[in-house]
């Protein structure tokens, strides 16, 4: 098989089974030479560029998920009736004197807190609209917010799915990830909004590459580095002028009150700093007071600001005007409201929806949304979607203060553990739908406050993951932080087999490393172990193979001192995988024939048929073929009879490959094809990435160039935004292949080439051999004529090889000296 082989993890999986690599080698005795003497000349046109290598593309390489035009500016702000100096001077930028377009790329709209940056940003770029036909991009990077920032990479991700490119094929790398926007955008006329900016490098790697798309900045800071080396035009915002923020004030109150005295109103705007998020809290509880006469609430505001100035320390006045209103109008709510309101300030996540929420304060769903509509009413928070809220970074703060000053200790901690609990119950639910039962933690029964969330489906479970991608990390760590260990480390245990699939496997290792602590202080030596199998699994799926072995080992040793039998047998098997991907194939056979033997005695058909496959997955490697038939069909039909969907499209990835090496290239084709299509319907972007490589296999098999190219691209694109570089040089390798195939032996040799350096670099000896192999077959060929360059790569890969000794391995060294012996 031409591409690696991709075994069956057990148990805390980051799927049901967590497919990871394996081996990969040439399919027997002469079949490299077959596959790549093909004479076919299809027309195949210029196209994409992954990872900096050309791919070629013809209509069926096209992507899957055409680019639409996205609209993703927030609804304007309602009654906008000022800043219309600011609003001027950004149409001014839009032509010059002629009524001509002017290159102007980005523009920072800086100012105070809680001055209208956004407001004003949304309500301009509301009526630019037209001027920019390929749509709008919006994100609130949330650099002023207590907790992390959205990062260039994250906010990357979220544009580029926007403008059509499928999450899986997101670049890991934020470099990557910018250069693949930039080319996404290049021709189009876009308006992009950058909302909260904390800095010039949370700001950069978002810019386009060229004229006619123009970025809109907000952010406390000036970023000068933006106008110094971009270019960046800079608009600052103070307090509104006087008239202004008076008629903000009425905008408000208009059909609500009646029509108050303009002195007062000019007061109240005064006591508001003419700031506009404190104008606009402030309006809001006079509208909601129609028959309170304005003086009196101005009193009871001025009553405020006396309190907080003496207990303030002096921080500029400004924002203690803007605190002044938030008291204010906080101490006007509800008592259940002002519960509710500061309970959010621990939320440990950026967003949340009532269900949470109703964990978080111990009400029922209902009184929770009636709750979250009395926030939103006052302006104390942000409704941003069905069911999904968030707070300015401003109120979160005051929020948390408030919860730090009117609730105890005790109360808080009960209050993040009530949240906590709800997100592990309900990510654990969400395992019934994404892994196997195994998989699944065992938990106790919530508290009596905590309903979690179910699901009726696998498609409801992922959009639930996915939804919650920042909440769930968020709530580890704030877990640990408040010492509710248990939490933290089941919930990220459950997050490993839950994760969104649009996240990076590298964003689990920062959490499972605080977790693996949490693990160990509460003396759960069960959860270490799982925690370490996790840590194997990512540090595999990162090609980092020597740690991925010393965690699985570190897991072993804690399940044998613990008597776990069914654990010791996942590690077992867990290390077994790890060795056939190091190619160290007696070692592999030897873990996984324990494995299978240590499931056969526990009596579970189900894990014992996915060690005997994986076993299968060794003897393919060696080259042992009909050996590995007969636990491959037993496993598939154990597999089919259970519905184990994952582990079917596993098994037929497998079988592909050994059908294809007995020259049955049709039955290959149609294995190929039911596993990927199971690896979409999964949502699960790593064995769909994987499987891709055996159908370009079997569709190059067959001669169809045009399909095997396209497999090899989507996989190329999906590796590379899962960090495994690994498995994405082997879809180069599959690329330079097809391009081989077609008498392209320029571009087959850069795919070829950039293949072997990047196993070179993984050293990985085996991969790197053969993409040498196929390397010498491109420069041997007549329009390349570099025999002595052929040469040198049989060399090098007979040296590599050196250390193998098993049939694969032999047939190879074989094949290779008789080249150079021959020619």
């Amino acid at each position: 098989m031409s591409a690696e082989g991709h075994e069956e993890h057990e148990q805390a999986g980051r799927s049901t089974h967590d497919e990871d690599g394996a081996g990969q080698g040439p399919r027997g005795p002469g079949a490299t030479d077959n596959l790549l003497a093909g004479s076919s000349r299809d027309t195949v046109q210029a196209g994409t560029v992954s990872g900096g290598v050309h791919f070629h593309r013809t209509e069926a390489t096209a992507p899957r998920h055409p680019a639409g035009t996205p609209r993703q500016l927030p609804r304007d702000v309602r009654g906008f009736v000022n800043r219309t100096a600011e609003i001027s001077h950004l149409n001014a930028i839009l032509t010059d004197a002629v009524g001509d377009a002017v290159v102007v790329d980005v523009c920072v709209i800086a100012g105070t807190a809680g001055a209208g940056k956004t407001a004003l940003a949304l309500h301009w770029a509301h009526g630019a609209k037209p001027r920019f036909p390929d749509g709008q991009l919006y994100v609130n990077l949330r650099g002023y917010d207590p907790g992390e920032p959205v990062s260039a990479h994250e906010a990357l991700g979220r544009f580029l799915t926007a403008l059509g490119v499928p999450p899986g094929q997101v670049p890991a790398d934020t470099d990557s990830a910018a250069a693949l926007f930039r080319s996404v955008l290049a021709d189009r006329s876009m308006l992009i909004v950058l909302d909260n900016a904390a800095s010039v490098a949370h700001v950069r790697a978002l810019l386009p590459g060229h004229p006619g798309c123009l970025v809109l900045v907000t952010s406390r800071s000036r970023l000068s580095g933006l106008a110094i080396r971009d270019g960046a035009h800079r608009l600052t915002l103070g307090a509104l002028p006087e008239q202004e923020a008076v008629a903000l004030i009425r905008a408000v109150t208009a059909g609500y009150r009646p029509e108050d005295d303009a002195a007062e109103l000019r007061e109240l705007a005064g006591l508001c700093a003419r700031l506009p998020l404190a104008l606009r809290i402030a309006a809001e509880r006079a509208a909601s007071n129609p028959y309170l006469e304005l003086g009196e609430l101005i009193e009871h505001l001025r009553d405020e600001s006396a309190l907080w100035s003496a207990l303030s320390s002096g921080d500029e006045p400004e924002s203690e005007a803007v605190r002044t209103v938030f008291a204010w109008s906080y101490r006007a709510l509800p008592p259940d409201a002002a519960r509710l309101f500061r309970l959010l300030g621990i939320h440990p996540g950026p967003e949340f929806g009532a269900r949470a929420v109703s964990a978080l304060a111990a009400v029922s769903l209902r009184r929770a949304r009636q709750l979250l509509d009395v926030l939103a009413g006052a302006h104390l928070l942000e409704q941003t979607a069905p069911d999904r809220f968030e707070f300015h970074d401003l109120l979160r703060a005051y929020a948390t203060d408030q919860a730090r000053t009117h609730e105890t200790p005790d109360g808080r901690t009960e209050a993040l553990c009530r949240v906590t609990e709800w997100y592990l119950h309900t990510a654990r639910n969400a395992q019934e739908w994404r892994a196997a039962p195994p998989d699944r933690l065992a938990l106790t029964p919530p508290g009596p406050s905590v309903d979690p969330q179910t699901f009726t489906d696998h498609d409801q479970a992922v959009d639930w993951c996915e939804s919650e991608r920042a909440n769930l990390p968020a709530a580890v760590r704030a877990a640990e932080l408040a010492g509710l260990d248990r939490q933290a480390w089941q919930l990220a245990a459950a997050l490993w087999t839950t994760q969104a699939p649009s996240a990076a496997v590298a964003e689990w290792l920062a959490v499972g490393e605080v977790a693996l602590r949490a693990a160990r202080r509460c003396g759960d030596r069960a959860g270490e172990a799982r925690l370490l199998e996790c840590r194997g699994f990512a540090h595999r799926r990162l090609n980092d193979a020597q740690a991925s072995e010393d965690a699985h080992r570190a897991a072993l040793a804690i399940r044998r001192d613990l008597g776990d039998r069914q654990g010791e047998a996942t590690s077992l098997n867990a290390l077994g995988l790890v060795a056939v991907f190091r190619r160290r194939l007696h070692a592999a056979e030897e873990f996984l024939a324990r494995a299978a033997q240590a499931r056969r005695e526990l009596g579970d058909a189900h894990w014992e048929a996915v060690a005997r496959a994986n076993l299968a997955e060794a003897l393919l490697e060696a080259g042992r073929i009909d050996e590995a038939a007969a636990p491959l069909d037993e496993a598939l039909e154990l597999h089919r009879q259970a519905g184990n969907q994952r582990s079917v499209g596993n098994v037929l990835r497998m079988r592909s490959a050994l059908l294809l090496e007995r020259g049955d290239t049709h039955a290959a084709l149609e294995a190929a094809e039911e596993a990927v299509e199971i690896g979409l319907a999964l949502r699960d972007h790593a064995p769909e990435g994987f499987w891709l490589l055996y159908l370009g296999d079997a569709q190059l098999a067959l001669g169809q160039a045009d399909q095997a190219l396209t497999s090899y691209h989507r996989s190329a694109t999906i590796h590379r935004r899962l960090g495994d570089r690994s498995r994405e040089a082997l879809a180069w390798q599959g690329a330079g292949r097809v391009h081989h195939h077609l008498g392209r032996h320029t571009e087959a040799t850069g795919f070829l080439s950039r293949a072997a350096a990047t196993h070179r670099e993984l050293d990985d000896r085996w991969r790197e051999a053969i993409a040498l192999d196929h390397l010498a077959h491109t420069t041997a060929s007549p329009d390349q004529n570099h025999p002595e360059d052929a040469q040198q790569h049989r060399r090098e890969a007979l040296r590599l090889i050196a250390p193998y000794n098993d049939p694969r391995a032999n047939n190879l060294r074989q094949r290779l000296t008789t080249h150079l012996t021959t020619e």
